[in-house]
């Protein structure tokens, strides 16, 4: 009986041990970091993905069909304007110039024979008025019968007709002449397109066809491209909601005086780097492209250092300013159901308060409304607190806050 009842007495008292084990002790209030709101003058950016063109892009081709035989420059190498590029085989062409320099030879010739034509026939017709003009007056003193002078008459027009043809002829000789000499123009002119050059100066693009390729004037693919890349040209679109926007928000009565008054824009290359040089938004293009549902817009990038080429993909950044604007760190905001919060502290209670946000600019958030400068709220951990958690308030630095933000990629 004494063991039953000291065995029941040391289970009792187990139990009441487990028991105080369980009790939790009630938490103090939660430490978090806090910042107050400030407003500051904010520079966010619109971003546009545009691709890069050098100024001007000739397409350089054969004026005339023929092979390859020499390749007289690399991919990548910078030509002036008039330097060749390429020389085709010239065999028959220069057969060819050769049969119509011999051509204009033979048609001086029979120039020259068709000018002694006309001369004989001039010195015939000479002859025939002479003995026309002998003959007149003995007919008017009845000297001699009028027969001899027709027949002295028809002579002349003979002479007349023959000298005519003559110079027919030397007409016909001479345009010989200018034909053949067109034709030994021709032939000279293909020789000289047989060594292809350079259209301007510039940057030699891709060779696809080599020594040996039949080329002609015909041909869909060019022998190459020379692109002028001391300046170059970014081109990026707009939807018709952000062009729409773009209007409404530059100054200006047209739209060539709000191009004039829009900042710089900066490029940043397919690297993340920003491009040194700012670029000028030039010109827009006239509609909107009903396949695209787009607008295009062109700026201008200095590149007297060569960083850019024909070909580059880069992100143009068009600043917004904000000025005097009210920012929140972006680590003290959250979200529910597409509406954005930040926790500010009321009497050492975090309070969840709805926030409309402006921009989200360099891991700040500009704040339409809801905050204001000066109001305490949550910088850091406002996914470990709860609507009316009591917290004790820890305050930091904003910037510290803003900086300690880690990009994700």
């Amino acid at each position: 009986m004494k063991n039953q009842l000291l065995v029941y007495s040391i289970a009792a008292l187990t139990m009441i041990g487990c028991n105080k084990k369980d009790e939790k002790k009630p938490d103090g209030p939660k430490e978090v970091p806090v910042v107050s709101v400030e407003q500051r003058n904010v520079t966010g950016y619109q971003t546009f993905p545009a691709s890069i063109q050098g100024r001007i892009n000739n397409d350089v081709r054969a004026k005339i069909q023929g092979y390859i035989t020499e390749v007289l420059v690399d991919e990548g190498q910078r030509v002036q304007k008039g330097q060749p590029l390429f020389r085709l085989e010239t065999n028959t062409l220069t057969q060819t110039a050769d049969a119509a320099k011999a051509a204009i030879g033979a048609a001086q010739s029979s120039v020259s024979a068709a000018k002694a034509n006309v001369n004989a026939a001039q010195a015939a017709v000479n002859a025939a008025q002479v003995e026309v003009n002998k003959l007149i007056p003995l007919v008017q003193k009845n000297i001699i019968s009028i027969v001899q002078l027709e027949t002295a008459k028809a002579n002349l027009s003979k002479a007349q007709a023959q000298l005519s043809q003559a110079r027919a002829g030397e007409l016909q000789a001479s345009a010989g002449v200018s034909q053949a000499t067109a034709n030994f123009r021709g032939a000279q002119a293909n020789i000289d397109y047989s060594i292809i050059r350079a259209p301007i100066s510039g940057v030699i693009g891709k060779l696809p066809l080599k020594v040996g390729s039949l080329v002609g004037p015909t041909d869909a693919t060019p022998l190459t491209t020379v692109s002028d890349t001391s300046e170059v040209f970014a081109y990026f679109s707009m939807n018709e909601k952000e062009y729409l926007n773009f209007l409404e928000d530059s100054k200006g009565a047209t739209v060539p005086e709000k191009l004039r008054n829009m900042p710089m824009v900066e490029l940043q290359l397919a690297n993340g780097s920003i491009y040194p040089e700012k670029g000028k938004i030039q010109t827009v293009t006239g509609q909107i492209d009903p396949q695209t549902g787009t607008i295009q817009f062109r700026v201008a990038f200095p590149n007297a250092a060569k960083l850019l080429s024909n070909g580059n993909s880069g992100t143009i950044r068009v600043p917004k300013l904000y000025e005097n604007a009210t920012i929140v760190p972006e680590s003290a905001t959250f979200e529910q159901q597409g509406l954005v919060y930040v926790y500010r502290v009321e009497k050492d209670t975090a309070k969840n308060i709805l926030i409309g946000v402006t921009d989200r600019v360099n891991n700040l958030v500009v704040v339409k409304d809801g905050v204001k400068k000066g109001e305490t709220i949550v910088a850091q951990g406002v996914g470990q607190i709860k609507p009316g958690t009591a917290v004790k308030s820890k305050p930091v630095q904003f910037d510290d806050i803003v900086n300690a933000i880690k990009p994700i990629f």
